[in-house]
């Protein structure tokens, strides 16, 4: 058996400050909030944690100051398995920290901003991403990379031409008519339904197929919270449903759905069997508490698989 490939996942690692309240307020309003727990968090970080979690061989790389807030995220990555020896620093930026609210079955996510420094590589990460396997990322992070005299979407294809398949997390924002060109030649694009509504409006089936054939794009995907998610593969429409279960806390559902979908791609699973994995491992995050509730072995997902395989929603 070939040895397993390494997935670099580049984006946000930080602390999610978790509050519950009875409703969110409207602009002028107020509203009564409980402090509740800490947990590390951040989208890229939590997906890249739930690959390691399956038994991925994962890379890890964020942009942090040098406190001890940011030398606390790398041990607990370290600790789920995830390697951040390639982690950059500058020591003027600010704290990573997300505040999460919890309201009913939903959750309100406010981000501190760091800002939009560059990225630059160090020579060794550079050599990492120049071999085969998987890159997972947010498109804000791929227009701040640098490496080499390289930038962007010029690395994007370095990486491509070095065997290096590319997944998006385009989550709720889309994109727009300028982001073209870093997603030409993309493996995988994964949004929600927010973010597909923004990126595609009601594009039909046939409009969708000739997009991805203009911009050599692999298979589009869109979450569909507890319904499942689909995914659009050039040729037609593969459809996953998802699992009935008690819903605690969905902060980190969709980087769950990432994380599991970079693992099963990795492992040379076809499409439709990465979907119902990913789908999997996100049902069943979102009844734990916690933006790493989804962080689990193989062998956890196959028994809730058959636990749950009655109650298909």
């Amino acid at each position: 058996m070939p040895e397993a490939r390494t997935a670099f996942f580049i984006g946000d690692v930080a602390l999610d400050d978790y509050f519950t309240a009875e409703r969110w307020p409207d602009i002028a309003d107020k509203a009564l909030v409980r402090e509740a727990k800490s947990y590390v968090g951040g989208m890229i970080a939590n997906a890249a944690s739930v690959h390691a979690g399956l038994g991925g061989r994962t890379e890890f790389i964020s942009l942090l100051n040098d406190s001890q807030l940011s030398a606390r995220l790398c041990m607990a990555l370290n600790e789920t398995g995830v390697s951040t020896r390639h982690m950059l620093h500058d020591p003027s930026l600010a704290d990573s920290r997300n505040l999460i609210f919890l309201v009913g079955d939903e959750h309100v996510v406010l981000i501190i901003e760091m800002g939009n420094q560059p990225m630059q590589l160090t020579p060794e990460a550079l050599a990492g991403l120049r071999t085969p396997g998987y890159l997972y990322m947010s498109l804000g992070r791929t227009k701040r990379l640098r490496a080499e005299g390289l930038q962007g979407r010029e690395l994007l294809a370095d990486f491509r031409r070095h065997g290096r398949k590319l997944i998006l997390d385009l989550d709720v924002d889309g994109f727009s008519a300028g982001d073209l060109d870093y997603l030409h030649g993309a493996d995988v694009l994964i949004m929600n339904q927010i973010g597909f509504g923004h990126a595609f409006g009601d594009i039909d089936l046939a409009g969708m197929n000739a997009w991805m054939r203009k911009h050599q794009v692999g298979t589009v995907i869109r979450t569909l919270a507890a319904a499942g998610a689909e995914a659009f593969d050039g040729q037609g429409r593969i459809e996953v449903r998802g699992y009935k279960v008690p819903v605690i806390d969905v902060t980190g559902a969709g980087d769950t759905f990432g994380g599991a979908l970079t693992y099963a791609l990795g492992e040379n699973l076809s499409v439709p069997e990465a979907l119902e994995l990913a789908i999997a491992a996100a049902s069943r995050a979102v009844a734990i508490e916690g933006p790493q509730g989804g962080v689990a072995s193989l062998e956890t997902i196959k028994l809730f698989r058959a636990e749950f395989a009655r109650e298909r929603s």
